[in-house]
């Protein structure tokens, strides 16, 4: 039975919405409780909660540019990849109109956490981070969705490419 396209969008609309809920109700408990420098360790020498404030984008690839207007400028940048995704998830959803796809989860997941870290950007001047993990760059849920969404959507291609037709 397929559900009728309203529920397919509002499905669809609500699990994005729920992942920016999330991102956002986890960055302002981190800002609340994590604020004052506390570090609270989840698992030992691997996993720990931390606050930090990123005024850079992943793996603080501009930090040797400082300039004025950077924060605007991510943030501008990152309205132009919300855009671009948005875009591509509204093309997609045009070309399959009759269910959910695969693919629609992982729009899903990339414009919720494209959202999340730009409403940051935008409202703050900075992005929230506050999982480390061990070896690794702190990070927030926003970013863990758009990593989920892209390797999703990246799965979801190369196995459509791979199907025989």
């Amino acid at each position: 039975m397929e559900m009728p396209r309203t529920a397919r969008i509002f499905s669809l609309l609500a699990l994005c919405s729920g992942l920016l809920g999330c991102d956002h109700a986890t960055k302002l408990v981190a800002e609340r409780d994590l604020g004052a420098g506390r570090v609270v360790t989840v698992v030992p020498d691997l996993l720990e909660l931390r606050y930090a404030r990123n005024h850079d984008i992943a793996f603080n690839a501009l930090s040797r540019w400082d300039f004025p207007g950077k924060s605007a400028l991510l943030a501008a940048f990152g309205l132009i990849v919300l855009a671009a995704a948005v875009a591509m998830w509204i093309r997609h959803r045009r070309r399959s109109v009759s269910r959910v796809t695969v693919d629609d989860v992982g729009f899903a997941f990339v414009v919720a956490g494209a959202i999340g870290n730009v409403a940051d950007r935008l409202l703050r001047g900075y992005v929230v981070d506050f999982i480390h993990v061990s070896h690794w760059p702190v990070f927030n849920v926003a970013d863990a969705c758009l990593v989920v969404g892209l390797i999703v959507l990246g799965l979801s291609r190369s196995r459509t490419r791979a199907a025989p037709a």
